[in-house]
């Protein structure tokens, strides 16, 4: 399996982080290593000092793919979390700076927390679906599909020209505004709707 992941598919979020409005769906990977389980802890990677949060509401695969079209798209992807896409953001910066690759600040062990699955709505992820991180009991981040600049639908579009999506595979859908750092002790708990389905403790 695999971790697709989408950046700066929230206006505000590109903002805060002052970058150019994308185009076209900014893709990146995670490798199977990256992935946390529900109910393990999150410990701090010792080659960082930034360490972010960016929640974002998470798709999983259901079918075998290739170049899908929008309009089918949801007939790929059958259920839905929340989870987090750590960032260790001085060296997303520091990579960044000297034009060079940045998958150590985003692709590091642990770094795809994934919170406990549903079911997607049958016709597919469409409308206001909200989700929110709270960290150590304050929400701060809230998201709303309908504020995505690229639909679940069109992002996996996208991702199947380039990717064969197969049963299992990820899809981080990108974070709203609100990303920021934790420290060791944080507790940061995902909501999908009213229903809490992340839950992770920094040490």
């Amino acid at each position: 399996m695999k971790i697709i992941c989408v950046g700066r598919n929230y206006a505000d979020h590109a903002k805060e982080l002052k970058n150019d409005l994308p185009t076209t769906p900014v893709l990146f990977m995670k490798p199977k290593s990256a992935i946390l389980l529900p109910g393990k802890p999150f410990l701090y990677p010792e080659f960082t000092d930034d360490l972010h949060y960016e929640c974002e509401l998470v798709i999983r695969i259901c079918k075998n793919g290739k170049y899908v079209q929008a309009r089918q798209a949801h007939n790929y992807y059958d259920s839905m979390t929340v989870g987090i896409d750590f960032t260790a953001r001085d060296i997303q910066r520091e990579q960044q700076k000297k034009g060079l690759p940045w998958e150590i600040a985003k692709a590091f062990d642990g770094s795809a927390v994934v919170g406990d699955f549903i079911p997607s709505p049958a016709g597919g992820i469409s409308g206001d679906i909200q989700f929110r991180l709270d960290k150590n009991g304050e929400t701060v981040q809230v998201g709303i599909t309908s504020q995505m600049i690229f639909s679940v639908d069109k992002i996996i579009e996208y991702a199947s020209q380039f990717f064969t999506l197969n049963i299992g595979d990820l899809i981080f859908t990108g974070t709203p505004a609100g990303v920021g750092p934790v420290v060791t002790t944080d507790v940061l708990e995902g909501y999908l709707g009213d229903k809490k389905l992340l839950d992770v403790a920094i040490r």
